[in-house]
C-alpha cells in the first residue's frame, strides 16, 4: 500500500512540475492552450520584452495580454495543490526529525495519553478523566483503535482509489494532447508540401507558358520582318536603275551637246517607264501585342495580332500643320448628346449646356453598379451616364448656404456618396453628396495662392479623404496632399511638411489628380509641372516617382488623370501628350490605350473592366472595353 501511495505522489508531483523550471508550480498561469506555468520568472523570461511568444509545450503562438503575464488566468486548482504537497512535505520532515516517544496529552504534557473517552471521542490521560471527562465510559487507547482502523482504512482505500482514476484521466488527457499536437504537425506538413508541389507545378506551366508566348511574339516578329525585306528586294532594283539613268545624264550635261541629245532618249524612256508605274505602298505588317491576363491560372496572357488598318498609311509624310496637331479630331461626323463608336470604344456628348452636353468636363468616378459621375465644371453639376454612354440624370453643385461651387474632381466612397473639390466664387472646399445630389455634409480648404485643389480620392480602407493642393508663389510652389477625416479633420500632410527635407526627386510642385491603389494603399499623385507620377504608401512615405518630359514610349507631357485597374496596372492620362498610357505598378511602361485624344483629362475604371476617360478639349467622355 505504501508503494502504491509513493506511486500516485509521484504522478501528481509530475502534472503539477512547471515545464521550464521542473519545479512545482508558484503563482502558475493558465495559458490560452491550456498549458500551466510558473509566473515568476518561468513566464517574465520566457515573455521577455515582446509582444507574443511560443508555448514551450505545444509551439502554439501566445499573444501577451495587455497586463503582460500577469494578465493569464490563475490556476487556482493547481496554486492549491502545489501548498498541500508542500505542507504535507514540511510535516512529514518534522514527524522524522521528532524522536519516538510516548503520547503526551496537549492539557497535561507531564502526562503520558493511554486512555480513550467514549463519550467524547478523544484520547484522554488520566488527570483528563478526573477533571474534564468525569464519569464518561473510557477503554484502552490501542484497543479503541484497534476498533476504527477497519474504518479508517477502507476511507484510505476508497480516496486512493478516487485518486488513482482522477491520475489516470490526467494521462488520457496527455495522450490526447500529444495525439492532436502530432496530427497538427503532419497536417501542416502535407500543406506545406501541397503548397510545394503546386508552386513548383505551376512554375513549370509558367516558364513553359513564357516560353510558348516569346516563341508566338518572335514568330510574328520574323513574318512583318520578312515581308519589309520582300518589299526592299522588290524595289530596291528599280532604285538602282533610276540611279544609274539619273548619274549618266548628269556626267554627259558636263562634256557636250552631241552626249547630251544622245543620253535624253535613253533618260526619257527609263523615266517614262516609271512615270505610268505605280508608286511603292506600305506594307501591311501585322505586330502582335501582349495583353496580360488577371485569371487565377498560370496563362500570363495572350499574343495577339493586331488587324491591318482598314486603308494604307500614305507613304507621303502628314503635313506639317496636322504633324504639329498631332492627332487631330476623329468625332467630326458626330452629334452632340448621341453616343459614337470608334475603334470599339463608346464617345459621347459635345459642348453645351442641356441634359447630357457638357462644357469643360474634368473628374470621373464610376460606382459599383457602373454609373459614371462626371464633374461637368463650367455647367456647375454633375452628370450621371450608364456604361453605354446613355444620359440617366444631372444634379447642380450647390452648397447648404446656396452657393455654387465649380467642381474640379469627384471620388466616390465606400459607402456609394461622392466626395467633389472645387472653387466656390469665395473658397475652395469639399462637399460630400449622396447619389441623389444632396449635400451631406462639407468643409472648406485652405486658402492658397495660385494652387488648384485638382484631385480627390477616398482610401476607403481608412475612410480617409485625399486632396491635391498647391502652396507658394508661382517661383516656389510647394505640392502636397492633404488627408482628412469626413468630419474635415486633418489627418495629415504628404509632401509640404517635409519638403525641405526631402530630395529634389520627391518634391511634387503642381499635383494635380489623385487615386489610391486598393490592394496596397499606394497614394499615386500626377505631377503637372514635373511630368512625372509619385508613389507614395498609405501613411505618405515617398517611394519612387516614373515619367519625364518627353513624347516617348514612358515619357509624360503634364499628366492628369490617374487610376489603377484590377491587376494594379497604372493608367495616366497624358494630357499635353493627348493620349492616355498604361504602366505596370513599379512604373514600367506598357502600352498606349489611347493616342487620338484632344486632351485626356481624368480617368476611372469601372468594376466590370471599362475604362472612362475625360476630353476637355473635346467635351466628351470615352468608355474604353474590357482589355
Amino acid at each position: 500500500m505504501a508503494a502504491a501511495s509513493s506511486s500516485l505522489g509521484t504522478q501528481i508531483s509530475e502534472e503539477l512540475t512547471c515545464g521550464i523550471c521542473k519545479d512545482l508550480f508558484t503563482k502558475p498561469k493558465v495559458l490560452p492552450c491550456q498549458h500551466t506555468f510558473c509566473l515568476s520568472p518561468c513566464l517574465e523570461n520566457l515573455a521577455g520584452r515582446g509582444g507574443a511568444f511560443q508555448c514551450p509545450i505545444c509551439r502554439q503562438q501566445v499573444s501577451l495580454p495587455p497586463q503582460g503575464v500577469t494578465g493569464f488566468p490563475d490556476n487556482l486548482m493547481a496554486a492549491n495543490m502545489c501548498e498541500s504537497l508542500r505542507n504535507e512535505a514540511t510535516l512529514s520532515g518534522e514527524t522524522r526529525e521528532q524522536p519516538q516517544s510516548g503520547h503526551r496529552c496537549s492539557f497535561h504534557p507531564s502526562e503520558e495519553v493511554k486512555l480513550y473517552c467514549k463519550q467524547c471521542n478523544v484520547p484522554v490521560c488520566t488527570d483528563c478523566c478526573e477533571e474534564g471527562h468525569d464519569g464518561h465510559p473510557t477503554t484502552g487507547l490501542k484497543k479503541a483503535a484497534q476498533k476504527r482502523i477497519s474504518t479508517v482504512q477502507a476511507l484510505i482505500n476508497e480516496g486512493r482509489n478516487i485518486q488513482k482514476s482522477y491520475c489516470s484521466f490526467i494521462r488520457g488527457l496527455r495522450e490526447e494532447e500529444k495525439t492532436l499536437n502530432e496530427q497538427k504537425q503532419q497536417r501542416d506538413n502535407s500543406i506545406i508540401q501541397a503548397y510545394n508541389q503546386m508552386v513548383h507545378t505551376m512554375e513549370q506551366k509558367l516558364t513553359q507558358r513564357k516560353d510558348h508566348l516569346l516563341s508566338e511574339s518572335q514568330e510574328n516578329h520574323s513574318k512583318n520582318l520578312e515581308k519589309i525585306q520582300t518589299e526592299k528586294d522588290r524595289v530596291l532594283p528599280d532604285i538602282n536603275e533610276l540611279s544609274v539613268a539619273c548619274d549618266r545624264a548628269e556626267q554627259e550635261l558636263q562634256q557636250g551637246w552631241a552626249e547630251i541629245l544622245s543620253q535624253q532618249t535613253a533618260l526619257t524612256e527609263v523615266v517614262g517607264k516609271y512615270r505610268g508605274k505605280a508608286a511603292p505602298t506600305p506594307v501591311q505588317i501585322q505586330p502582335a501585342v501582349f495583353q496580360p491576363t488577371d485569371t487565377p491560372m498560370p496563362l500570363l496572357g495572350h499574343v495577339m495580332v493586331q488587324s491591318p488598318p482598314s486603308a494604307p498609311i500614305p507613304a507621303a509624310p502628314a503635313s506639317s500643320t496636322n504633324a504639329a496637331r498631332g492627332r487631330g479630331h476623329h468625332h467630326g461626323n458626330q452629334r452632340q448628346g448621341e453616343p459614337q463608336s470608334h475603334n470599339q470604344r463608346v464617345t459621347f456628348s459635345g459642348k453645351g449646356s442641356g441634359p447630357g452636353e457638357f462644357n469643360g468636363p474634368l473628374g470621373v468616378t464610376v460606382s459599383d453598379e457602373g454609373k459614371i459621375f462626371v464633374a461637368d465644371m463650367m455647367n456647375q453639376r454633375i452628370q450621371v451616364f450608364t456604361l453605354q454612354g446613355t444620359f440617366i440624370r444631372q444634379f447642380l453643385t450647390v452648397m447648404s448656404n446656396g452657393q455654387k461651387m465649380d467642381p474640379h474632381d469627384v471620388a466616390m466612397d465606400g459607402e456609394g456618396n461622392l466626395w467633389v473639390v472645387g472653387w466656390t466664387g469665395s473658397a475652395h472646399c469639399a462637399a460630400q453628396y449622396n447619389k441623389q445630389g444632396r449635400v451631406l455634409r462639407k468643409f472648406d480648404l485652405q486658402k492658397t495662392g495660385p494652387g488648384w485643389y485638382g484631385g480627390v480620392a477616398v482610401d476607403t480602407r481608412r475612410n480617409h479623404i485625399l486632396i491635391t493642393q498647391t502652396t507658394g508663389g508661382i517661383g516656389n510652389p510647394h505640392g502636397e496632399v492633404l488627408v482628412f477625416r469626413p468630419d474635415g479633420t486633418l489627418v495629415r500632410t504628404v509632401g509640404a511638411k517635409q519638403w525641405n527635407l526631402l530630395r529634389r526627386q520627391q518634391r511634387m510642385k503642381w499635383p494635380r489628380y489623385i487615386t489610391v491603389d486598393r490592394d496596397l494603399g499606394n497614394i499615386l499623385v500626377s505631377n503637372g509641372d514635373n511630368h512625372c507620377i509619385h508613389v507614395h504608401n498609405e501613411d505618405g512615405q515617398f517611394l519612387f516617382k516614373f515619367g519625364d518630359l518627353g513624347s516617348g514610349e514612358g515619357q509624360l507631357y503634364s499628366p492628369h488623370g490617374i487610376c489603377t485597374d484590377r491587376a494594379g496596372n497604372i493608367i495616366v492620362a497624358d494630357s499635353g501628350n493627348s493620349r492616355v498610357e498604361m504602366f505596370d505598378k513599379k512604373g514600367r511602361f506598357l502600352k498606349h490605350i489611347a493616342t487620338d485624344m484632344e486632351k485626356p483629362q481624368a480617368v476611372a475604371m469601372a468594376t466590370q473592366g471599362q475604362l472612362v476617360v475625360t476630353d476637355y478639349e473635346n467635351h466628351t467622355v470615352s468608355i474604353f472595353p474590357t482589355y
